[in-house]
């Protein structure tokens, strides 16, 4: 085994004693919004009805999913994604020699910082397994005609032979989300109707032919694809005299582009290029402009902002793990008065009278749901990108590192597919489904990532997902004995107390009372 796989081992020992709902209880939660039965995953896989290459290549003749070498070789749609994987390795190396000039870094033992092999990537024994379908149909404010996206994840697994000639498979650290529309507008039903947004939630919610929508035979067979999603654990770290435990993830995003039919490196959602925007004087001008703009502020407090491309970055390293508190790991860090070098004095991006100013206007229009403090400004900052979620409430860098149905006895096990974050909303996901089913104007909304919005539903009533053990909750300032007016409603439940978890301020975790 390993230095690195022992230390991913220690720290599953070291949290999986934290006590969550059963397996089927999450199952429960995730009903209409995911897609978790080993068995039909199984099936979805290796009958080739769901793999990567069939949804890109309908017309293949063949029924087997395709290894990575094959897959990257012999569908052209692919053709942009492993060089923009190595240019992003590449330069993440660079930084690394430059921050840390005495560790080395490499693949495989002997090294200081052990980086995730590429080599597998063209590999013969390795290949996307189908590891989850997840309901994305609360992101349909992005683009309504398409009634938001359904995502299907697949995780890179290596399978090795035996003495016995038996296959034994290992899960890797890389997840490939194929992202598709959860409707096209010319879609149509057996009776020839158009397919609506009601209908689409209503065969999820129902258990209904869902699977129809995706893989079904509709042309163009590209119309129902927007994007691919990759997530790397690029690097592995044991603590040193230099820095903490740390694990990095690269995060990148490869648009669909119907008419050159290839993936396209692009921008991702809402991931703020900090350092740009820092050193450029016009930029960061601009970016302080529009988002304290009252529409744009008013959808940031929701959640449901989109940030303009010209300030957005096209990859993301996420570091992990962070602390509950400002640091400069995280993606905002250096935007916001009191950040960074000087203490806020080598000019913030946003000070904090802009914000208070901003929020002030806001609340006497009644723009508010979530952000009614500085703090919570500089939250959401963070959460709204796609590296600050992934550092919130994940396991590592991941919210959903997929069912393993390779494993022996896969419907038998207790881990869950998926990180605290994605079951606490599953909750909010499900709510907005079942709006559209009636016909009815969903709520998009959602709160902060450290805090699932409950609906006015109690399943997460008592769980780590929400106010028990483990859960985020908010502490009483030490000066006046307030909770910071943007995270009031983050108690705990009964028996347990809000507890200072390292140095954070405002931001606890719930435990027993006489801890």
């Amino acid at each position: 085994m390993s230095r690195a796989l022992r230390i991913l081992v220690a720290v599953v020992v070291l949290f999986g004693g934290v006590t969550s709902p059963s397996a089927a209880e999450n199952a429960q939660l995730t009903r209409g919004t995911a897609i978790t039965d080993p068995d039909l995953l199984r099936k979805l896989d290796q009958d080739d009805q769901l793999t990567i290459s069939r949804l890109l290549w309908p017309e293949r003749n063949a029924n087997f999913p395709l290894t990575t070498d094959l897959l990257f070789a012999w569908l052209p749609q692919l053709k942009d994604i492993p060089p923009a994987i190595d240019a992003e390795f590449d330069r993440y190396i660079a930084r690394q020699k430059v921050a840390f000039p005495s560790e080395t870094i490499g693949v495989g033992e002997g090294v200081d910082v052990q980086l995730f092999d590429r080599a597998v990537l063209k590999s013969p024994n390795t290949r996307f397994v189908l590891a989850g379908i997840v309901n994305r149909m609360d992101r349909a404010y992005v683009a309504e005609e398409s009634c938001g996206e359904i995502r299907l994840i697949y995780r890179l697994a290596r399978f090795d032979a035996g003495p016995d000639g038996a296959k034994t498979a290992t899960r890797l650290p890389m997840t490939f989300n194929l992202v598709l529309k959860a409707r096209d507008a010319r879609q149509t039903d057996a009776s020839g109707k158009p397919v609506s947004c009601a209908e689409v939630a209503r065969r999820w919610l129902d258990n209904g032919d869902w699977q129809g929508l995706i893989g079904g035979r509709f042309y163009p067979h590209d119309a129902m694809v927007d994007r691919i999603e990759t997530n790397i654990q690029i690097s592995i770290a044991p603590k040193s005299a230099l820095h903490d435990f740390r694990s990095d993830y690269l995060l990148k995003v490869f648009k669909y582009n119907a008419t050159t039919k290839t993936f396209e490196e692009s921008t991702l959602e809402n991931q703020i290029d900090r350092d740009r925007i820092i050193a450029d004087n016009d930029l960061r001008r601009d970016f302080k402009s529009w988002l304290l703009a009252p529409e744009n502020l008013r959808e940031f407090d929701r959640g449901t902002v989109l940030i303009p491309e010209k300030f957005l970055a096209k990859a993301a390293v996420v570091p992990t793990p962070t602390g509950l508190d400002a640091s400069p790991l995280q993606p905002e860090f250096g935007m916001m008065q009191g950040e960074g070098k000087g203490e806020g004095k080598d000019n913030p991006v946003f000070t904090d009278d802009d914000v208070v100013g901003a929020l002030k206007q806001a609340a006497a229009r009644g723009d508010l749901q979530n952000i009614r403090s500085v703090a919570g400004f500089q939250r959401r900052l963070n959460d709204v990108t796609c590296a600050g979620c992934h550092q919130t409430r994940g396991i590592g860098g991941f919210h959903f590192p997929g069912v393993d149905w390779l494993a022996d006895k896969p419907s038998n096990s207790t881990i869950v597919p998926a990180s605290p974050h994605f079951i606490g909303d599953q909750v909010r996901r499900r709510d907005i489904l079942t709006a559209f089913a009636a016909g009815k104007r969903p709520d998009f909304s959602r709160g902060f990532a450290s805090r699932p919005q409950s609906r006015g539903s109690a399943e997460l009533a008592g769980t780590e997902y929400q106010d028990g053990w483990g859960a985020h909750c908010s502490l009483q300032d030490a000066g006046s004995g307030r909770r910071d007016e943007s995270f009031t409603s983050w108690s705990c439940a009964t028996g347990l107390t809000c507890q200072a978890a390292a140095a954070s301020r405002r931001i606890g975790m719930c435990f027993i009372k006489t801890r």
